[in-house]
Protein backbone atom coordinates (compact mmCIF):
# COMPACT_ATOMS: atom_id res chain seq x y z
CA UNK A 1 0.00 0.00 0.00
CA UNK A 2 1.24 3.65 -0.68
CA UNK A 3 2.63 5.25 2.12
CA UNK A 4 2.38 2.05 3.97
CA UNK A 5 5.25 2.34 7.07
CA UNK A 6 5.87 1.22 10.24
CA UNK A 7 5.78 3.73 13.00
CA UNK A 8 8.50 5.68 13.78
CA UNK A 9 10.26 4.76 10.88
CA UNK A 10 11.13 8.24 8.32
CA UNK A 11 8.56 8.59 5.13
CA UNK A 12 11.02 9.34 3.06
CA UNK A 13 14.53 10.40 2.24
CA UNK A 14 16.57 13.79 1.75
CA UNK A 15 19.60 13.65 0.24
CA UNK A 16 21.64 17.25 0.42
CA UNK A 17 24.92 17.11 -2.10
CA UNK A 18 27.42 19.74 -1.87
CA UNK A 19 29.70 20.05 -4.89
CA UNK A 20 33.49 21.68 -3.94
CA UNK A 21 34.97 22.68 -7.35
CA UNK A 22 37.55 25.48 -8.62
CA UNK A 23 38.98 25.00 -11.69
CA UNK A 24 43.17 24.73 -11.78
CA UNK A 25 44.52 28.05 -10.90
CA UNK A 26 47.82 27.77 -9.45
CA UNK A 27 50.32 30.01 -10.93
CA UNK A 28 54.09 28.86 -9.79
CA UNK A 29 55.61 31.60 -11.16
CA UNK A 30 54.74 33.93 -8.51
CA UNK A 31 52.59 36.28 -10.27
CA UNK A 32 49.49 38.55 -8.49
CA UNK A 33 46.67 36.72 -10.41
CA UNK A 34 43.54 38.01 -9.34
CA UNK A 35 42.13 34.15 -10.53
CA UNK A 36 44.32 32.58 -7.85
CA UNK A 37 42.24 34.63 -5.10
CA UNK A 38 39.17 32.38 -5.81
CA UNK A 39 40.84 29.67 -4.33
CA UNK A 40 42.00 30.95 -1.51
CA UNK A 41 38.42 33.37 -0.84
CA UNK A 42 36.69 29.81 -1.05
CA UNK A 43 38.78 28.04 1.25
CA UNK A 44 38.30 31.17 4.18
CA UNK A 45 34.68 31.74 3.22
CA UNK A 46 33.14 28.12 2.54
CA UNK A 47 35.18 24.50 2.77
CA UNK A 48 37.24 25.60 6.26
CA UNK A 49 33.81 26.91 7.42
CA UNK A 50 31.52 23.98 6.38
CA UNK A 51 34.54 21.15 7.55
CA UNK A 52 34.44 23.39 10.95
CA UNK A 53 30.34 23.22 10.97
CA UNK A 54 30.23 19.50 10.15
CA UNK A 55 33.07 18.55 12.63
CA UNK A 56 31.38 20.51 15.45
CA UNK A 57 28.31 18.48 14.75
CA UNK A 58 30.45 15.17 14.76
CA UNK A 59 31.96 16.10 17.97
CA UNK A 60 28.04 17.25 19.64
CA UNK A 61 26.66 13.48 18.19
CA UNK A 62 24.24 15.42 16.25
CA UNK A 63 23.33 12.64 13.61
CA UNK A 64 23.36 13.19 10.32
CA UNK A 65 24.57 12.10 6.44
CA UNK A 66 25.39 13.90 3.86
CA UNK A 67 27.44 14.06 0.18
CA UNK A 68 30.31 16.06 -0.51
CA UNK A 69 31.96 16.19 -4.09
CA UNK A 70 35.61 16.97 -4.68
CA UNK A 71 36.28 17.68 -7.57
CA UNK A 72 40.35 16.62 -8.34
CA UNK A 73 41.44 20.01 -9.66
CA UNK A 74 40.44 21.33 -6.02
CA UNK A 75 42.37 18.50 -3.84
CA UNK A 76 45.10 19.29 -6.10
CA UNK A 77 45.16 22.70 -5.03
CA UNK A 78 44.39 22.23 -1.25
CA UNK A 79 47.71 19.50 -1.33
CA UNK A 80 50.08 21.78 -3.00
CA UNK A 81 52.79 22.71 -0.75
CA UNK A 82 53.04 26.05 -3.02
CA UNK A 83 49.03 26.77 -2.72
CA UNK A 84 49.29 25.69 1.22
CA UNK A 85 51.97 28.29 2.33
CA UNK A 86 50.52 31.31 -0.09
CA UNK A 87 46.98 30.79 1.67
CA UNK A 88 48.73 30.84 5.07
CA UNK A 89 49.67 34.17 4.41
CA UNK A 90 46.63 35.26 2.64
CA UNK A 91 44.88 34.45 5.80
CA UNK A 92 47.86 36.38 7.59
CA UNK A 93 47.04 39.11 5.79
CA UNK A 94 43.33 38.83 6.27
CA UNK A 95 43.64 39.10 9.99
CA UNK A 96 46.38 42.04 9.77
CA UNK A 97 43.38 43.76 7.81
CA UNK A 98 40.61 42.49 10.28
CA UNK A 99 42.70 44.06 13.22
CA UNK A 100 43.13 47.73 11.33
CA UNK A 101 39.67 47.12 10.83
CA UNK A 102 38.51 47.02 14.40
CA UNK A 103 41.15 49.70 15.18
CA UNK A 104 39.07 52.10 12.41
CA UNK A 105 36.19 51.38 13.15
CA UNK A 106 35.99 51.76 17.58
CA UNK A 107 33.47 54.67 16.91
CA UNK A 108 30.93 53.48 14.73
CA UNK A 109 28.52 51.30 16.06
CA UNK A 110 27.45 50.27 12.98
CA UNK A 111 30.39 48.38 11.98
CA UNK A 112 32.46 47.72 14.81
CA UNK A 113 30.90 44.69 15.94
CA UNK A 114 30.87 43.35 12.24
CA UNK A 115 34.47 44.06 12.46
CA UNK A 116 35.26 42.55 15.24
CA UNK A 117 33.24 39.36 14.06
CA UNK A 118 35.48 39.01 10.65
CA UNK A 119 38.72 39.34 13.21
CA UNK A 120 37.79 36.26 15.25
CA UNK A 121 36.52 34.52 12.24
CA UNK A 122 39.75 35.04 10.27
CA UNK A 123 41.86 34.20 13.71
CA UNK A 124 39.60 30.65 14.18
CA UNK A 125 40.47 29.63 10.01
CA UNK A 126 43.68 30.58 10.39
CA UNK A 127 43.83 28.22 13.43
CA UNK A 128 41.63 25.41 11.86
CA UNK A 129 43.69 25.80 8.97
CA UNK A 130 47.46 25.73 10.27
CA UNK A 131 46.80 23.57 13.70
CA UNK A 132 43.77 21.53 13.59
CA UNK A 133 43.87 20.54 10.00
CA UNK A 134 47.66 20.53 9.69
CA UNK A 135 47.04 22.41 6.09
CA UNK A 136 45.31 19.31 4.79
CA UNK A 137 41.82 20.19 4.32
CA UNK A 138 41.02 16.93 2.03
CA UNK A 139 41.83 15.17 4.83
CA UNK A 140 39.73 16.71 7.01
CA UNK A 141 37.27 15.77 5.26
CA UNK A 142 38.22 12.36 4.59
CA UNK A 143 38.05 11.87 8.54
CA UNK A 144 34.49 12.93 8.64
CA UNK A 145 33.77 10.11 5.55
CA UNK A 146 36.04 7.65 7.76
CA UNK A 147 33.43 8.51 10.65
CA UNK A 148 30.69 7.56 8.49
CA UNK A 149 29.09 11.64 8.76
CA UNK A 150 29.71 12.44 4.83
CA UNK A 151 29.64 10.52 1.79
CA UNK A 152 32.69 11.61 -0.34
CA UNK A 153 32.72 11.70 -4.12
CA UNK A 154 34.29 12.99 -6.84
CA UNK A 155 34.12 14.47 -10.45
CA UNK A 156 35.76 14.64 -14.21
CA UNK A 157 39.52 15.22 -13.60
CA UNK A 158 39.18 19.01 -14.56
CA UNK A 159 35.59 19.30 -14.99
CA UNK A 160 35.33 18.94 -18.70
CA UNK A 161 31.71 19.27 -19.89
CA UNK A 162 31.11 15.52 -20.91
CA UNK A 163 28.39 15.93 -23.59
CA UNK A 164 31.01 17.75 -26.06
CA UNK A 165 33.10 15.39 -25.74
CA UNK A 166 30.61 12.62 -27.34
CA UNK A 167 32.43 12.83 -30.46
CA UNK A 168 36.02 11.61 -28.79
CA UNK A 169 34.45 9.19 -26.88
CA UNK A 170 38.46 8.32 -25.53
CA UNK A 171 38.14 11.91 -24.13
CA UNK A 172 35.31 11.78 -21.83
CA UNK A 173 36.51 7.91 -20.87
CA UNK A 174 40.01 9.51 -20.35
CA UNK A 175 38.24 12.58 -17.59
CA UNK A 176 36.15 9.67 -15.78
CA UNK A 177 39.38 7.35 -15.46
CA UNK A 178 41.80 9.56 -14.42
CA UNK A 179 39.39 11.04 -12.05
CA UNK A 180 38.65 7.91 -10.17
CA UNK A 181 42.49 7.16 -10.01
CA UNK A 182 43.44 10.00 -8.51
CA UNK A 183 40.64 9.92 -5.59
CA UNK A 184 41.61 6.31 -5.48
CA UNK A 185 45.19 7.51 -4.95
CA UNK A 186 44.21 9.83 -2.37
CA UNK A 187 41.90 7.85 -0.28
CA UNK A 188 42.89 4.54 -0.34
CA UNK A 189 39.08 3.47 -2.41
CA UNK A 190 37.47 4.25 -5.27
CA UNK A 191 34.77 6.71 -4.97
CA UNK A 192 30.52 5.24 -5.21
CA UNK A 193 29.16 8.24 -6.88
CA UNK A 194 30.32 11.45 -9.97
CA UNK A 195 28.62 14.47 -10.19
CA UNK A 196 28.84 14.89 -13.79
CA UNK A 197 30.70 18.44 -14.36
CA UNK A 198 27.72 20.96 -14.65
CA UNK A 199 25.43 17.48 -14.31
CA UNK A 200 26.01 17.09 -18.01
CA UNK A 201 25.25 13.59 -18.44
CA UNK A 202 24.34 11.78 -22.43
CA UNK A 203 23.78 8.66 -22.73
CA UNK A 204 26.50 6.16 -23.12
CA UNK A 205 28.87 8.06 -20.05
CA UNK A 206 27.23 6.14 -18.25
CA UNK A 207 29.02 2.89 -19.64
CA UNK A 208 32.90 4.68 -18.55
CA UNK A 209 31.37 5.52 -15.17
CA UNK A 210 30.78 2.08 -15.08
CA UNK A 211 33.71 0.52 -16.16
CA UNK A 212 35.47 2.99 -13.73
CA UNK A 213 33.82 1.44 -10.98
CA UNK A 214 31.20 4.13 -10.18
CA UNK A 215 27.41 3.15 -8.86
CA UNK A 216 25.71 6.20 -9.24
CA UNK A 217 25.82 9.92 -10.75
CA UNK A 218 23.21 12.55 -10.67
CA UNK A 219 21.27 14.85 -13.87
CA UNK A 220 18.80 17.74 -13.83
CA UNK A 221 14.93 16.86 -13.27
CA UNK A 222 14.61 16.48 -16.91
CA UNK A 223 16.78 14.20 -17.41
CA UNK A 224 15.13 11.65 -16.08
CA UNK A 225 11.66 13.02 -16.73
CA UNK A 226 12.51 12.70 -20.04
CA UNK A 227 14.26 9.39 -19.79
CA UNK A 228 12.80 6.56 -21.96
CA UNK A 229 11.42 4.46 -20.30
CA UNK A 230 9.72 7.33 -18.09
CA UNK A 231 10.41 6.45 -14.77
CA UNK A 232 7.28 5.58 -13.01
CA UNK A 233 8.67 7.65 -9.91
CA UNK A 234 10.24 10.87 -11.85
CA UNK A 235 13.16 12.44 -9.89
CA UNK A 236 11.97 10.67 -6.49
CA UNK A 237 14.08 7.65 -6.83
CA UNK A 238 16.64 6.52 -8.87
CA UNK A 239 16.80 4.69 -12.15
CA UNK A 240 19.13 2.14 -13.35
CA UNK A 241 21.12 2.78 -16.70
CA UNK A 242 21.44 -0.12 -18.85
CA UNK A 243 25.15 -0.61 -18.19
CA UNK A 244 23.82 -1.23 -14.22
CA UNK A 245 24.93 2.47 -12.82
CA UNK A 246 21.94 4.55 -11.05
CA UNK A 247 20.89 8.09 -12.07
CA UNK A 248 19.27 10.24 -9.59
CA UNK A 249 17.38 13.56 -11.00
CA UNK A 250 17.72 17.02 -8.65
CA UNK A 251 14.79 17.90 -7.03
CA UNK A 252 13.52 21.31 -8.41
CA UNK A 253 11.69 22.70 -5.53
CA UNK A 254 14.41 22.34 -2.73
CA UNK A 255 16.93 23.89 -4.71
CA UNK A 256 15.15 27.38 -6.13
CA UNK A 257 14.56 27.46 -2.17
CA UNK A 258 18.31 27.49 -1.63
CA UNK A 259 19.46 28.87 -5.10
CA UNK A 260 17.78 31.79 -5.96
CA UNK A 261 18.88 35.56 -4.84
CA UNK A 262 15.70 36.73 -5.80
CA UNK A 263 12.75 33.87 -4.78
CA UNK A 264 15.30 32.12 -2.57
CA UNK A 265 16.51 32.58 0.84
CA UNK A 266 20.01 34.16 0.40
CA UNK A 267 17.99 37.52 -1.55
CA UNK A 268 16.79 38.30 1.76
CA UNK A 269 17.06 41.93 3.01
CA UNK A 270 18.65 40.88 6.55
CA UNK A 271 21.72 39.08 4.97
CA UNK A 272 24.87 40.11 3.79
CA UNK A 273 25.45 42.17 0.50
CA UNK A 274 28.37 39.87 -1.19
CA UNK A 275 28.96 42.94 -3.57
CA UNK A 276 29.85 45.73 -0.78
CA UNK A 277 33.30 45.31 0.10
CA UNK A 278 35.19 47.30 1.70
CA UNK A 279 38.25 47.21 -1.26
CA UNK A 280 35.68 49.34 -3.04
CA UNK A 281 34.75 51.94 -0.12
CA UNK A 282 38.11 52.97 1.44
CA UNK A 283 40.95 54.87 0.26
CA UNK A 284 43.11 53.07 -2.44
CA UNK A 285 46.73 53.76 0.18
CA UNK A 286 44.94 51.95 3.23
CA UNK A 287 43.38 48.79 1.30
CA UNK A 288 46.20 48.30 -1.30
CA UNK A 289 48.66 46.67 0.82
CA UNK A 290 46.36 43.93 1.34
CA UNK A 291 45.56 43.18 -2.73
CA UNK A 292 47.99 41.10 -2.62
CA UNK A 293 49.85 42.49 -5.07
CA UNK A 294 47.14 42.68 -7.51
CA UNK A 295 47.16 46.52 -9.25
CA UNK A 296 43.29 46.56 -8.61
CA UNK A 297 40.99 46.63 -6.13
CA UNK A 298 39.78 42.92 -5.68
CA UNK A 299 37.13 41.51 -2.81
CA UNK A 300 38.87 41.25 1.04
CA UNK A 301 35.77 39.67 2.38
CA UNK A 302 34.84 42.26 5.13
CA UNK A 303 31.25 43.61 3.78
CA UNK A 304 30.01 45.86 6.44
CA UNK A 305 26.05 45.50 5.01
CA UNK A 306 23.30 43.90 4.80
CA UNK A 307 21.28 43.13 1.16
CA UNK A 308 18.57 45.89 2.53
CA UNK A 309 16.16 46.10 -0.67
CA UNK A 310 16.89 45.88 -4.42
CA UNK A 311 18.33 49.54 -4.54
CA UNK A 312 21.86 50.32 -4.45
CA UNK A 313 21.24 51.91 -0.52
CA UNK A 314 22.51 50.00 2.09
CA UNK A 315 21.89 49.61 5.44
CA UNK A 316 24.89 47.78 8.35
CA UNK A 317 24.50 44.36 9.05
CA UNK A 318 23.46 43.24 11.95
CA UNK A 319 25.12 39.35 12.21
CA UNK A 320 21.91 38.94 15.05
CA UNK A 321 19.54 39.21 13.13
CA UNK A 322 20.97 37.41 10.09
CA UNK A 323 21.29 34.23 12.07
CA UNK A 324 18.01 34.29 13.25
CA UNK A 325 16.74 34.51 9.75
CA UNK A 326 19.42 31.55 8.72
CA UNK A 327 17.22 29.71 11.33
CA UNK A 328 13.76 30.76 10.58
CA UNK A 329 14.43 29.87 6.58
CA UNK A 330 16.43 26.14 7.79
CA UNK A 331 12.64 25.87 9.52
CA UNK A 332 11.09 26.37 6.22
CA UNK A 333 13.16 24.61 4.42
CA UNK A 334 12.93 21.38 6.84
CA UNK A 335 9.17 21.97 7.03
CA UNK A 336 8.84 22.24 3.24
CA UNK A 337 10.56 19.02 2.61
CA UNK A 338 8.65 17.10 5.17
CA UNK A 339 4.85 18.26 3.51
CA UNK A 340 6.51 16.89 0.16
CA UNK A 341 7.58 13.97 1.24
CA UNK A 342 4.88 13.31 3.19
CA UNK A 343 2.49 13.55 0.00
CA UNK A 344 5.23 11.64 -2.12
CA UNK A 345 4.81 8.90 0.58
CA UNK A 346 0.84 9.22 0.29
CA UNK A 347 1.02 8.14 -3.46
CA UNK A 348 3.97 6.04 -3.82
CA UNK A 349 4.47 2.32 -2.81
CA UNK A 350 8.61 3.05 -1.72
CA UNK A 351 10.13 5.61 0.27
CA UNK A 352 10.70 8.73 -2.03
CA UNK A 353 14.41 10.71 -1.99
CA UNK A 354 14.71 14.15 -2.52
CA UNK A 355 18.04 15.15 -4.13
CA UNK A 356 19.27 18.41 -3.29
CA UNK A 357 22.79 18.96 -4.76
CA UNK A 358 24.17 22.20 -4.71
CA UNK A 359 27.52 24.04 -5.46
CA UNK A 360 29.14 24.22 -2.09
CA UNK A 361 30.42 27.55 -3.03
CA UNK A 362 27.27 29.17 -2.23
CA UNK A 363 27.42 28.57 1.41
CA UNK A 364 29.51 30.86 2.74
CA UNK A 365 31.15 32.59 -0.14
CA UNK A 366 27.73 33.77 -2.65
CA UNK A 367 25.40 33.30 0.82
CA UNK A 368 27.70 33.85 3.79
CA UNK A 369 24.99 32.88 5.84
CA UNK A 370 24.86 29.53 4.13
CA UNK A 371 26.54 27.03 6.73
CA UNK A 372 24.87 27.99 9.55
CA UNK A 373 21.36 27.62 7.45
CA UNK A 374 23.02 23.98 7.03
CA UNK A 375 23.74 23.98 10.56
CA UNK A 376 20.27 24.61 10.99
CA UNK A 377 18.41 22.33 8.68
CA UNK A 378 20.85 19.39 9.96
CA UNK A 379 19.73 20.16 13.76
CA UNK A 380 16.30 20.31 12.70
CA UNK A 381 16.32 17.15 10.69
CA UNK A 382 17.77 15.31 13.84
CA UNK A 383 15.94 16.30 16.20
CA UNK A 384 12.31 18.95 15.33
CA UNK A 385 10.90 16.16 13.01
CA UNK A 386 10.26 12.88 12.07
CA UNK A 387 9.26 12.43 8.66
CA UNK A 388 12.84 12.91 6.79
CA UNK A 389 15.73 11.19 7.32
CA UNK A 390 19.36 12.46 5.64
CA UNK A 391 20.59 9.64 3.58
CA UNK A 392 23.26 10.10 0.68
CA UNK A 393 22.58 8.52 -2.69
CA UNK A 394 24.79 5.55 -1.87
CA UNK A 395 22.78 4.18 1.61
CA UNK A 396 19.37 4.22 -0.32
CA UNK A 397 21.27 2.12 -3.19
CA UNK A 398 22.20 -0.12 -0.18
CA UNK A 399 18.45 -0.12 1.22
CA UNK A 400 16.62 -0.44 -2.24
CA UNK A 401 19.00 -1.86 -4.59
CA UNK A 402 15.91 -2.37 -7.49
CA UNK A 403 15.27 -0.20 -9.63
CA UNK A 404 13.43 0.72 -12.91
CA UNK A 405 15.74 0.95 -15.51
CA UNK A 406 15.48 3.52 -18.14
CA UNK A 407 17.91 5.52 -19.95
CA UNK A 408 18.05 9.19 -18.95
CA UNK A 409 17.75 12.11 -21.54
CA UNK A 410 21.10 14.33 -22.82
CA UNK A 411 21.37 16.72 -20.33
CA UNK A 412 22.83 19.51 -18.11
CA UNK A 413 21.95 22.13 -15.12
CA UNK A 414 22.34 24.73 -17.16
CA UNK A 415 20.97 27.55 -18.48
CA UNK A 416 18.02 26.02 -20.96
CA UNK A 417 19.10 22.66 -19.73
CA UNK A 418 21.06 21.06 -22.21
CA UNK A 419 24.85 22.86 -23.83
CA UNK A 420 23.90 26.82 -24.26
CA UNK A 421 26.43 27.83 -21.63
CA UNK A 422 29.24 25.95 -23.00
CA UNK A 423 28.67 26.27 -26.65
CA UNK A 424 27.92 29.73 -27.65
CA UNK A 425 28.66 32.63 -29.97
CA UNK A 426 31.26 33.41 -27.38
CA UNK A 427 32.76 30.12 -26.94
CA UNK A 428 32.46 27.87 -29.64
CA UNK A 429 35.73 28.68 -31.36
CA UNK A 430 37.38 26.26 -28.61
CA UNK A 431 36.02 23.27 -29.60
CA UNK A 432 37.61 22.53 -33.16
CA UNK A 433 40.61 22.90 -31.35
CA UNK A 434 39.91 20.89 -28.35
CA UNK A 435 38.08 17.96 -30.73
CA UNK A 436 41.54 18.06 -32.68
CA UNK A 437 43.74 18.12 -29.39
CA UNK A 438 41.31 14.56 -28.00
CA UNK A 439 41.70 12.79 -31.63
CA UNK A 440 45.64 13.27 -31.16
CA UNK A 441 45.80 12.66 -27.63
CA UNK A 442 43.95 9.14 -28.78
CA UNK A 443 46.53 8.82 -31.91
CA UNK A 444 49.62 9.48 -29.65
CA UNK A 445 48.54 6.71 -27.20
CA UNK A 446 47.79 4.40 -29.82
CA UNK A 447 51.05 4.82 -31.38
CA UNK A 448 53.55 4.91 -28.06
CA UNK A 449 51.43 1.71 -26.48
CA UNK A 450 54.61 0.18 -25.54
CA UNK A 451 57.16 0.90 -23.07
CA UNK A 452 58.69 4.76 -23.90
CA UNK A 453 62.05 5.98 -23.20
CA UNK A 454 61.49 8.42 -19.63
CA UNK A 455 61.56 11.81 -21.51
CA UNK A 456 58.96 10.90 -24.41
CA UNK A 457 56.64 8.93 -22.15
CA UNK A 458 56.97 12.69 -19.58
CA UNK A 459 56.26 14.84 -22.61
CA UNK A 460 53.08 12.18 -23.38
CA UNK A 461 51.86 12.70 -19.77
CA UNK A 462 52.42 16.69 -19.99
CA UNK A 463 50.32 16.53 -23.03
CA UNK A 464 47.45 14.26 -21.60
CA UNK A 465 47.26 17.10 -18.79
CA UNK A 466 47.48 20.48 -21.02
CA UNK A 467 44.05 18.63 -22.84
CA UNK A 468 42.81 17.95 -19.56
CA UNK A 469 43.45 21.79 -18.35
CA UNK A 470 41.95 22.69 -21.69
CA UNK A 471 38.75 21.04 -21.33
CA UNK A 472 37.61 22.76 -18.29
CA UNK A 473 33.86 23.83 -18.40
CA UNK A 474 35.18 26.42 -16.35
CA UNK A 475 36.66 28.65 -19.19
CA UNK A 476 33.68 28.08 -21.47
CA UNK A 477 31.13 29.53 -18.69
CA UNK A 478 33.83 32.45 -17.74
CA UNK A 479 33.53 33.52 -21.60
CA UNK A 480 29.46 33.42 -21.89
CA UNK A 481 29.58 34.72 -18.12
CA UNK A 482 31.46 37.88 -19.36
CA UNK A 483 33.56 37.97 -15.94
CA UNK A 484 37.43 37.62 -16.19
CA UNK A 485 37.24 36.72 -20.28
CA UNK A 486 40.68 37.31 -20.96
CA UNK A 487 41.66 35.38 -18.16
CA UNK A 488 39.37 32.35 -19.81
CA UNK A 489 40.50 32.85 -22.96
CA UNK A 490 44.27 32.97 -22.19
CA UNK A 491 44.35 29.89 -20.23
CA UNK A 492 42.68 27.62 -23.34
CA UNK A 493 45.00 29.08 -25.53
CA UNK A 494 48.16 28.64 -23.12
CA UNK A 495 47.05 24.89 -22.91
CA UNK A 496 46.32 24.30 -26.69
CA UNK A 497 49.38 25.71 -27.32
CA UNK A 498 51.42 23.58 -25.40
CA UNK A 499 49.59 20.29 -25.99
CA UNK A 500 50.02 21.53 -30.26
CA UNK A 501 54.15 21.81 -29.31
CA UNK A 502 54.09 18.84 -27.39
CA UNK A 503 52.46 16.52 -30.00
CA UNK A 504 54.79 17.93 -32.90
CA UNK A 505 58.10 17.16 -30.76
CA UNK A 506 56.49 13.64 -30.04
CA UNK A 507 55.82 13.43 -33.62
CA UNK A 508 58.91 14.79 -34.57
CA UNK A 509 60.99 12.84 -31.62
CA UNK A 510 62.58 16.30 -31.16
CA UNK A 511 61.35 16.45 -27.57
CA UNK A 512 63.32 19.45 -25.43
CA UNK A 513 64.16 18.21 -21.88
CA UNK A 514 63.82 21.80 -20.29
CA UNK A 515 60.82 22.60 -21.78
CA UNK A 516 58.78 19.38 -20.84
CA UNK A 517 60.44 19.75 -17.06
CA UNK A 518 59.00 23.71 -17.54
CA UNK A 519 55.54 22.70 -18.35
CA UNK A 520 55.65 19.69 -15.29
CA UNK A 521 56.30 22.37 -12.76
CA UNK A 522 53.77 24.81 -14.09
CA UNK A 523 51.09 22.84 -14.98
CA UNK A 524 52.14 19.53 -12.15
CA UNK A 525 47.95 18.58 -11.57
CA UNK A 526 47.90 14.79 -11.40
CA UNK A 527 51.32 14.01 -11.25
CA UNK A 528 50.84 9.77 -11.79
CA UNK A 529 48.75 10.32 -14.59
CA UNK A 530 49.19 7.80 -17.86
CA UNK A 531 48.66 9.19 -20.94
CA UNK A 532 47.54 5.59 -22.46
CA UNK A 533 44.04 6.13 -20.69
CA UNK A 534 43.71 8.01 -23.87
CA UNK A 535 44.51 4.71 -25.84
CA UNK A 536 41.15 3.08 -28.06
CA UNK A 537 42.72 -0.13 -27.30
CA UNK A 538 40.85 -2.79 -25.12
CA UNK A 539 44.57 -2.50 -22.96
CA UNK A 540 43.70 0.56 -21.69
CA UNK A 541 41.63 -0.20 -18.85
CA UNK A 542 44.62 -1.87 -17.19
CA UNK A 543 45.15 1.55 -15.47
CA UNK A 544 41.84 0.72 -13.42
CA UNK A 545 43.64 -2.70 -12.05
CA UNK A 546 46.52 -1.51 -11.03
Amino acid sequence: MAGDFAMGEPRGYLAIVLHAHLPYVRHARGEAYLEEKWYYEALTETYIPLYTMLAKLAAEGVPYRLTVSLSPTLMSMCRDPLLQARFSEFIDGLCRLAELETYRTRWQPGFRETARMYLERFQHVRSVYNDTLQRDVVGGFARLANEGRIELITTAATHGYLPLMEVCPSAARAQIIAAVDYYRRTFGTGPQGMWLPECGYYPGVDAYLREAGVRYFFTDAHGIENASPRPRYGVFAPVYCPSGVAAFGRDMESSKQVWSAHEGYPGDFDYREFYRDIAYDLDWDYIRPFMGGCPVRTHTGMKYYRVTGRTEYKEPYVREWAINKAATHAGNFVFNRARQIEHLASVMDIRPIVVAPYDAELFGHWWFEGPEFLEFVIRKVAYDQDVIKLVTPGDYLEERPRAQVSVPSMSSWGYMGYSEVWLADCNHWIYRHLHMMAHRMSRLADDHAMPQPDLVRRALNQAARELMLAQSSDWAFIMKAGTCVDYAVERTKSHISRFNRLYSDIRSSNVDHEWVSDLESIDNIFPNIDYTIYSTSPMASAILDT
